[in-house]
């Protein structure tokens, strides 16, 4: 691992404080607060991938120290955990190598971390992250029933004949509790996923980057044990109580990696063909509504697999580490 010098150290602070102020900027701007928090992770991937773990853990100190002294500790501790822990582990992951010849592989090449067991730790972290913010904020059946009951009390007063055609307002209550968790779980994982793949096609622009850029659409899959975890969660939503509200994050969060194996699946699918560029665009139309995206996330399911980037050893050049401990 590279030592920590002054260039590398001012580096890191440099990018910790654009995160915490791109953060201060999400909460200052509701309208683009989700943009701006995904975005607050790609200074930390790019330190991380050019410069390595020590850079990107500088960077996230600085940013947690920041946003404890402007806002809170507790707001620090839920934006490190949210987005800055994530950043940094997926950059750290995406900098893993070894000798390919220790997976079966040839002699003469390196192995890199595989894309499909990155967005499997994605999708693990994001759910960690979602549900350490349920607790945070209490997030309960009354949290959302009294939500409800305010949204209904404004509705009631630009539409009341709206308002006054729902008999009964327990089902939306009951199906929001679940649907709320489902819906940031999947959102945080592709907001990420898209950081991260600005952040490495940022770095790899540089010429500097240590993980060749692969091909996104042979690539792009699940790990082959994560449809296990994604019945998990389904079987959870079914149990009631917080099993059914960690198994809607589950289901959200892991939902949201098939989703992009499976446009990963359909992009390699269609490479080719005449009808391709008509066909993409549809798909992703249909993929703004809920239950066209069902086939989608089902292309994901059945087309798991691990694909192992091979690049020879570097020879020369950049002389940061790559952080090539075993995958």
């Amino acid at each position: 691992m590279k030592k920590l010098n002054g260039k590398l150290l001012l580096t890191g602070f440099l990018a910790g404080i654009t995160a915490i102020v791109l953060v201060l900027a999400a909460n200052a701007q509701p309208s683009f607060s989700s943009v701006f928090y995904a975005a607050s992770a790609l200074p930390v991937m790019i330190v991380g991938m050019r410069w390595g773990n020590m850079t990107a853990i500088v960077a996230i100190v600085t940013a947690a120290v920041a946003g404890a002294l402007a806002v809170s500790p507790l707001f620090a501790l839920a934006m490190a955990i949210f987005t800055l822990l994530p950043a940094g582990w997926i950059s750290h992951l995406a900098n893993l190598a070894r000798p390919a010849a220790e997976i079966g592989g040839p002699q003469h090449l390196i192995a890199w971390y595989p894309l499909s067991d990155i967005l499997m730790h994605l999708c693990v972290l994001v759910c960690i992250g979602v549900i350490f913010l349920g607790v945070l904020i209490g997030y309960n059946a009354d949290l959302v029933s009294t939500m409800i009951d305010k949204l209904m009390q404004v509705l009631g007063q630009q539409d009341p004949a709206f308002v006054a055609s729902i008999d009964n307002t327990n089902g939306i209550k009951a199906t929001m509790l679940l649907t709320l968790p489902m819906v940031q779980a999947g959102m945080w994982v592709l907001m990420l996923f898209t950081a991260y793949y600005l952040a490495s096609r940022i770095v790899f622009a540089s010429g500097h980057t240590t993980r060749p850029r692969e091909d996104i659409p042979s690539a792009l899959r699940m790990n082959s044990n994560t449809p296990l975890i994604f019945l998990a969660g389904v079987i959870a939503c079914f149990i009631g109580g917080i099993p059914a509200l960690i198994g809607a994050t589950i289901c959200g969060a892991f939902g949201a990696g098939f989703l992009l194996a499976g446009f990963g699946s359909l992009h390699l699918r269609t490479r080719g063909k005449e009808w391709r560029v008509p066909a993409l665009i549809l798909s992703y139309m249909m993929a703004l509504m809920a239950f066209p995206a069902i086939f989608i996330v089902i292309l994901g399911l059945i087309d798991t697999r691990r694909t192992v980037a091979l690049t020879p050893p570097r020879t020369g050049g950049n002389s940061h580490d790559g952080n090539t401990p075993n995958t």
